[in-house]
């Protein structure tokens, strides 16, 4: 007697001796399906921890407790810490291309406002955590980039993705004269990007707002002259 579930793409072989019969009995153990649920809890619990501990200071058995999940259930969704790491920052960006990109394409505001509006909503929403956190991906690139060719190469593809966000708004600038015509708009948004994260980390060594201030009121303004 042989019987035979359908295998999945991952099954598993196992076999046995009927008591019945004394024959071979081969069963195709099948995992479950991922549940996109579980996953997007572990990412949430992930960029929570992360964000507040940093990658060496959180665990998987921490992201599995927070998430609600048995710890093994970790690994049927992502490989290896590194690559949940990866997964985390692609998330975090994400949210804040939901939060606030839509800022930078408002065509109801001047293009050079919609650039302090954006960065001015990113500063209100870290002085809702009193500025404790700082940026994620600044965070990882100090604490991973020497480390990890894998998130040392997600990083710049965030920050490239950004990059080319504040360009677009940039152009507009200067199609209306608010950015001088002769700007290479890719440069000075990765320049606008550079001294932001700057003024986030001064931030979250003050815990208070005065580096956003000053980034807000003195760093664009001669930037975008």
């Amino acid at each position: 007697m042989q019987i035979v579930a359908s295998p999945a793409e991952h099954p598993r072989r196992s076999s046995f001796a009927s008591g019945d019969t004394g024959r071979s009995v081969i069963l195709w153990v099948v995992p479950r399906p991922p549940n996109p649920e579980v996953r997007a809890a572990l990412l949430a619990a992930g960029e929570r921890l992360i964000h507040a501990r940093g990658f060496n200071g959180s665990g998987v058995k921490d992201f599995a407790v927070v998430a609600g999940v048995p710890k093994g259930s970790f690994y049927n969704y992502f490989s290896s810490k590194d690559a949940f790491v990866v997964a985390v920052v692609e998330e975090y960006w994400c949210s804040i291309e939901d939060s606030y990109g839509s800022i930078l394409r408002d065509p109801a505001v001047a293009p050079r406002e919609r650039v302090v509006r954006f960065f001015r909503a990113m500063a209100d929403d870290n002085e809702t955590r009193d500025f404790t956190l700082g940026c994620l991906l600044g965070n990882m690139a100090l604490e991973l980039a020497d480390g990890s060719a894998e998130m040392r190469g997600k990083l710049a593809e965030l920050f490239a993705r950004w990059e080319t966000a504040l360009a677009e708004a940039l152009r507009d600038a200067q199609a209306r004269g608010e950015v001088a015509a002769d700007r290479d708009v890719r440069e000075l948004a990765a320049t606008l990007i550079e001294a932001w994260e700057g003024a986030v980390m001064r931030g979250k060594i003050e815990q208070g707002r005065a580096a956003y201030r000053r980034f807000e009121s003195i760093v664009v303004p001669r930037l975008m002259a």
